[in-house]
């Protein structure tokens, strides 16, 4: 037999019609009974609900949804052909309370932030119109506070979020422990400790029983703030409160270590861990190789990486990741790429973040062939070079001189809708800048300033430099103005390169200035910033101010450097001083500096009796 289909009464079915294509005026809406509607509903008469649905109001979809409550899977459906975004805050909240029925709290959810992402009404609003769906619909539990809170953090409206809950203590409302950790998790993830513990203790006082997460989440604050013996600390007053510490518990307080540089500490929390009977998992030892990696103890690492394979435990890519980029900042490609290898023989496919330190090692060497080759072979493998790929291929050929394929990437990662990060364009720059081709890098500039790109010290430091190789120290000293408009505090580099600029032409006193002026503003001069001074004073023969700038630098706390020997003899040199030349390379070896073919260069151009000199120093 065919399935009985209930069907609207004809009558009620073509008054409807026709009314939603009559004169609107006439308030449609009060010739269709909200039977007809739950009636249309239960025979899945969508399209006809859904042409209705303009002439709707709320008072009417209120009414059905009421009477469809006990159904709440036809309910949710009704909401999604009704415009749910055209409802008055009573209506959306009653269909929120209905689906708040359903097994999953995802379609609440989805409703929660659609409502209070809207203009429609504030947090409190809400809250208080779900109240009286809540009692209208007879919910005894506090679901649809709880999941208003979840909804909340997970728009990262946190505040709002944290206004309900103190509303539901207002109520006498208790929230559960869940929604107390979601609440927990987003001010973490937003760095906002202090009010973590501050809701931590309102949980305290309203007797709140947190659970195993809610310390990790805590233990994690801990970390955040640095306090790791606090956090150590924690794991007895969690197992005194009767809540057992698991491996997350013990993986989150050696992670902080080892990204700490404590790696021995790490170690002993690691042993602290197996005493209780917790068994580390790939986690906890790609925590300790990446701390050995950033420590530079990278055969500790390895070591440890067969440690783990022994004990069964399965690496992952990002350990696998964490052993070839520590392998390719110490340069041994070779290393790395056996890593990369070895993780292909375990069937694990290489990321886009193992190409990318491949990549990038290869362009530190130079390779630019291999690296080619590289990116090629990510390719056919399908996958497809990010923006950090795009970076480095950037970066790569506009260190080793090739502006024209920097570009042309630069053009690829746009066809291909990937935007340029500020580090792309600040490598453009530079490529542009040691190529003395200033006008398009200041078109460069500009182009990004109109772009919005928030620009930094280091672009800016990128295009003055530029300026000054290319003798343009008045587009130099402009862009330091720019940067005070823009609010970029100039650093050490910016002041060094402009004063390095003003030598090069002779102007020592104004690079002398500049000293004083970055005294004045706050940035420490460093080693470069005297040794440029010396530089420019023995050059042009003034060995008195030389040799007060010298002085100047000891009192700071700075070691003459090779750099600042090397010019102070060549400018006694220069002006036959040859007797303190001598003398200052007898300090220079005797402070354990070796001298260079530039420093001889300049005491044979100087110096009559070298062989003298040498062998006297030898002597020391």
């Amino acid at each position: 037999p065919k399935p009985f289909i209930l069907i609207p009464h004809q009558r009620s079915l073509f008054s409807a019609l026709s009314s939603s294509t009559s004169d609107r005026s006439q308030s449609p809406s009060s010739e269709i009974s909200p039977d007809v509607l739950v009636e249309s509903a239960r025979s899945s008469q969508w399209h006809f609900i859904k042409h209705l649905s303009p002439n709707l109001d709320s008072s009417l979809i209120s009414t059905v949804l009421f009477n469809l409550h006990k159904t709440p899977e036809l309910a949710l459906q009704f909401t999604s052909h009704v415009e749910f975004h055209r409802l008055d805050i009573k209506t959306r909240c009653l269909a929120i309370a209905v689906a708040s029925r359903l097994p999953s709290p995802k379609p609440t959810l989805n409703l929660l932030k659609r409502t209070v992402s809207s203009d429609i009404a504030g947090v409190a609003v809400v809250f208080d119109e779900l109240a009286l769906a809540r009692e209208r619909l007879g919910i005894s539990t506090t679901i649809l506070f709880d999941l208003l809170i979840k909804a909340c953090c997970e728009m990262k409206s946190v505040d709002e979020g944290l206004e309900c809950f103190y509303m539901m203590k207002d109520k006498g409302f208790i929230p559960k422990i869940e929604t107390c950790n979601a609440l927990l998790s987003t001010f973490l993830k937003l760095n906002r400790t202090e009010s973590a513990w501050v809701l931590y203790a309102e949980m305290f006082k309203m007797r709140i029983k947190s659970s195993v997460y809610t310390f990790n989440i805590m233990i994690n604050v801990l970390c955040k703030e640095g306090k790791l013996k606090k956090a150590k600390d924690f794991i007895g007053f969690m197992e005194n409160l009767r809540v057992n510490p698991n491996v997350v518990t013990y993986n989150t307080i050696i992670h902080a270590y080892c990204s700490r540089g404590r790696v021995e500490g790490a170690r002993f929390i690691l042993n602290a861990m197996r005493s209780k009977g917790i068994q580390p998992d790939s986690y906890s030892y790609s925590s300790l190789i990446s701390g050995m990696c950033k420590d530079k103890r990278l055969e500790e690492a390895s070591e440890m990486f067969e440690k783990m394979k022994e004990m069964g435990l399965v690496p992952s890519a990002v350990t696998y990741n964490i052993l070839i980029d520590g392998y390719c900042n110490e340069g041994d490609l070779g290393k790395a790429f056996r890593y990369r290898d070895e993780m292909v023989e375990q069937g694990i496919s290489p990321t886009v973040s193992t190409y990318n330190m491949l990549v990038h090692a290869l362009f530190m060497e130079c390779k630019m062939d291999e690296a080619d080759d590289l990116v090629k072979e990510m390719e056919e493998k399908g996958l497809a070079p990010d923006q950090i790929t795009y970076s480095i291929l950037i970066n790569g050929y506009s260190r080793c001189g090739n502006v024209k394929k920097a570009f042309s990437f630069h053009d690829e990662m746009l066809t291909k809708g990937i935007q340029p990060t500020r580090i792309t364009y600040t490598s453009l720059i530079y490529a542009l800048s040691k190529r003395n081709r200033m006008t398009e890098a200041d078109n460069l500039f500009e182009k990004i300033m109109k772009k919005g790109v928030a620009v930094d010290v280091i672009m800016f430091n990128a295009l003055i430099d530029g300026h000054c190789a290319n003798g343009n120290m008045e587009r130099a000293f402009s862009l330091l103005k720019e940067m005070d408009k823009l609010n970029v505090p100039p650093d050490d580099v910016t002041y060094n390169t402009l004063m390095q600029g003003h030598c090069r032409e002779g102007r020592v006193e104004e690079a002398r200035e500049l000293l004083d002026e970055m005294k004045r503003r706050g940035i420490k001069p460093d080693h470069v910033s005297y040794n440029t001074l010396i530089s420019g004073y023995s050059r042009r023969g003034d060995m008195k101010d030389a040799l007060r700038v010298r002085d100047e630098m000891l009192s700071t706390g700075f070691n003459p450097t090779l750099l600042t020997y090397n010019a102070l003899i060549q400018g006694f040199c220069h002006n036959q001083e040859g007797d303190i030349a001598e003398e200052l390379l007898k300090e220079m070896i005797s402070k354990g500096i070796t001298p260079d073919d530039s420093t001889y260069l300049s005491l044979i151009d100087g110096m009559g009796n070298i062989d003298q000199s040498l062998e006297s120093c030898n002597s020391c």
